[in-house]
């Protein structure tokens, strides 16, 4: 048997990060197995459904890399075949019409609740004899069962059973002739031969009704797990306050898709103590039956955590890739400045974000034509005005642009004068980016052209001398 999973969003918003970990789950364990990963869109909420949210979805999966071998699939062009079987349930007398008016149904779920029971359809039209007119207007009910218990293993929670009793008979078409989700998912996974079922807790209510569908069709009940919620930093459950809940609102505030991925693979999941997880990890290591029971907490310090060390770890070309997008979100031209690989290499250690890697090194790129305040007013004083024009002159002479080279004339100009490293480093770094914060300012320097270096220079002399005179 291949092994066959399927992330199924409806796309009534963005991919958030509750159905991402969903979707990299199902990935995983049909990844682990050599088997099949289907992409579905559970489009039947025609009213809240939209095409931007779809291409949203589409737009988070690629980025996440979380390829699929089928799809997307969507469930407003199947509508045909859900129909059929719907009928086919009418006619094995597996379903029923119900011609139950609104308020009909509005007054036996207030009495129900007044009553202190559950909410649930009393099963009328089941059965009634009454004659309706052929095109009064139906839904058509699934007949469940009215005794025995639907038990399933999930590969989360363990033995679940459902008495019959407490399911009441749902509807499968509306009356415009819509089918309905539940039915829709059923029919779904049996057409694509889905085995394995991953997704969120809040569907465990929905499974046993599904089961009886599944079973009345005589098809296949797939394997379950019902994964747990996420929670926001709080304790709370995850959602818009609590920040970036959108997988491309990571995207947007800097992060890597290969740190998300690693810091979603482990709200729930874990293998030991281990922290870090390349793709190649996760596919080998993971398991359902290894999911957690209980919530996980979002920790955003942690996710920062994981960023910076895919940062600082992955190939600098690779990191580069994904600093394309905010370099140009950004409005910064990088076709006149050093190559984004080398960026990467010199700011990874000090960034958390790409976002604040393309923030942090603007300079390298643009000109600017004034000084950070605080920064000039503080080290850019007559007294730097010596160290910064030796420096001018040693960098002048050399031949060989390199951090190393450019190091030693510091260096020297530093010893030459007879002055720490402090004295000369920190106005030259005004003097070149600007701030009074970058990295080494050798490597900055060599990311520069010398004639920038030097024109920048000359730059902070003449600031020096307008203040020493002004």
């Amino acid at each position: 048997m291949t092994v066959k999973t399927r992330f199924a969003p409806s796309p009534t918003g963005f991919l958030h990060v509750g159905g991402a970990r969903t979707a990299l789950y199902s990935w995983l364990y049909a990844r682990h197995l050599q088997g099949e990963f289907v992409l579905r869109i559970e489009d039947t909420d025609l009213e809240r459904s939209t095409q931007e949210a779809i291409d949203a979805i589409i737009e988070g999966m690629n980025w996440l890399g979380l390829n699929w071998e089928e799809g997307p699939y969507y469930q407003t062009q199947r509508f045909d075949r859900y129909n059929v079987l719907i009928d086919q349930l009418l006619s094995e007398d597996k379903a029923y019409k119900c011609y139950c008016s609104r308020e009909r149904l509005d007054a036996l779920r207030e009495q129900q609740m007044t009553a202190g029971e559950k909410p649930r359809y009393d099963g009328h039209c089941r059965h009634s004899r009454e004659q309706q007119a052929a095109d009064a207007p139906c839904v058509i009910r699934f007949k469940n069962p009215t005794e025995g218990s639907v038990v399933f293993v999930d590969h989360v929670r363990g033995r679940i059973e459902t008495g019959n009793d407490q399911l009441d008979d749902l509807i499968i078409r509306r009356t415009d002739g819509a089918p309905t989700y539940n039915f829709c998912v059923v029919v779904d996974d049996w057409d694509m031969e889905i085995t394995h079922v991953v997704r969120g807790e809040d569907h465990i209510n929905n499974t046993p009704r599904q089961i009886n569908i599944y079973q009345a069709l005589g098809a296949p009940v797939p394997e379950f797990a019902h994964v747990s919620m996420i929670l926001g930093d709080d304790g709370a459950k995850l959602s818009k306050r609590h920040g970036a809940v959108s997988v491309m609102q990571y995207r947007d505030d800097g992060y890597l898709p290969q740190a998300l991925l690693n810091y979603l693979v482990r709200l729930g999941w874990s293998h030991g103590d281990q922290e870090i997880f390349s793709r190649e990890q996760m596919i080998e290591l993971f398991s359902l039956d290894a999911i957690g029971k209980s919530a996980s907490a979002f920790n955003t310090d942690k996710l920062l955590w994981l960023n910076q060390h895919y940062m600082k770890t992955s190939p600098a070309t690779e990191v580069a890739g994904y600093l394309v997008w905010h370099m140009q979100d950004q409005g910064i031209d990088t076709s006149h400045g050093p190559a984004l690989a080398d960026v990467v290499s010199l700011y990874a250690e000090r960034c958390h974000t790409l976002k604040e890697m393309a923030e942090q090194s603007r300079y390298l790129f643009e000109d600017f034509s004034e000084f950070e305040a605080n920064a000039a007013k503080k080290h850019l004083r007559p007294v730097a005005a010596e160290p910064l024009a030796l420096v001018r002159s040693k960098l002048a002479e050399l031949n060989t642009w390199q951090a190393e080279a450019i190091h030693e004339q510091i260096n020297a100009a530093a010893a030459e004068l007879e002055l720490g490293m402090g004295k000369v480093g920190m106005p030259l770094r005004v003097a070149v980016t600007g701030t009074g914060q970058s990295p080494g300012i050798d490597g900055v320097i060599a990311l520069l052209s010398k004639e920038q270096t030097l024109a920048r220079i000359d730059m902070a002399l003449a600031f020096i001398s307008e203040r020493a005179n002004g």
